[in-house]
């Protein structure tokens, strides 16, 4: 007999991973309070020494949120079976961009001899949602999102659909941005806003499954339609730009925002609020909103 089809979507779990930065706070009031995570070169003490040689900043935080929002112990890999119902969306603009750069200028300068083989695996756009499923073995679909400042939130649009469509069973969305010296470079772009938050690196996931799976949803999530303009949530509290606004207070995540975002509004929905819209995006991306209220089965 065929599964029910998803009309409603749940977070069931969810993760912040930013590695302390001294030019931000995370004790902000009114924003849920964030413990420092492990910088990209120490990810080994959360996810364990093998497999990290050769990974890039972005993946390496990228998987120490997935390793947290599963709840897993410090320094263990998982060795579970090959899960096929699971599926990754990952959301980053930037997160292998140093790499396009490098492997470009050697093959400029040497050709195609002059790049490491170690290296090029990394100029993939999808090196961040498949490294997710290689090193999980999550089997289930797996797709990559780099749709400038809405990626969060496509992602999370993305998930939700794998899941209405059959496709998966659970679905990790992750968003990962890195803040090297390329990754700054190409955000801040020829024309800087002064004004504007710098880049951070970090990263976060939200794990979805359907309301009607989920033992204990924390909170029901929709995701709206991108829209040209920006249009104020129907909701009191609402976590992003002009309202709570963590990368005011904590740096950008560009990519990754607005999953970043989701976990945070996850977080004030878990602590009792009645519902929390985040809101992301830009004029020239686009906006986008997800509305987050409090998990109940049916």
């Amino acid at each position: 007999m065929p599964a029910p089809p998803v009309t409603a979507v749940a977070v069931t779990s969810y993760s912040v991973h930013l590695p302390a930065d001294d030019r931000f706070d995370t004790a902000v009031a009114d924003l849920p309070l964030v413990e420092p995570g492990c910088p990209a070169d120490r990810a080994h003490t959360l996810l364990g020494r093998k497999g990290l040689l050769y990974k890039e900043p972005a993946t390496r935080l990228a998987l120490c949120a997935v390793h947290r929002a599963l709840g897993l112990p410090d320094g263990v890999r998982p060795a579970n079976a090959l899960d096929p119902r699971t599926a990754v969306v990952a959301a980053s603009n930037l997160g292998n961009v140093a790499t396009v750069v490098d492997v470009t200028r050697a093959v400029a300068k040497e050709g195609s001899r002059g790049v490491s083989p170690m290296a090029a695996p990394n100029a993939s756009s999808n090196v961040i949602a498949s490294s997710i499923a290689l090193w999980f073995r999550f089997g289930g679909p797996n797709l990559m999102v780099c749709s400038g400042e809405t990626a969060g939130l496509d992602a999370l649009a993305l998930g939700a659909l794998l899941l209405r469509a059959g496709r998966a069973d659970r679905v990790l969305v992750v968003g990962a941005e890195p803040d090297d010296e390329t990754a700054v470079a190409v955000r801040r772009g020829p024309a800087a806003d002064p004004t504007a938050p710098p880049l951070r690196a970090g990263a976060a996931c939200v794990v979805l499954e359907p309301v009607t799976r989920a033992a204990a949803p924390l909170a029901t999530v929709t995701v709206g339609p991108t829209l040209s303009r920006r249009v104020p949530p129907p909701t009191r509290i609402v976590v992003g730009p002009g309202h709570l606004d963590p990368a005011a207070a904590w740096g950008d995540c560009y990519g990754a925002q607005g999953v970043l975002q989701t976990a945070l509004a996850a977080q004030l929905v878990a602590e009792g609020a009645d519902g929390v819209a985040v809101l992301c995006g830009g004029d020239d991306d686009g906006w986008r909103t997800a509305l987050l209220t409090p998990g109940r089965r049916p």
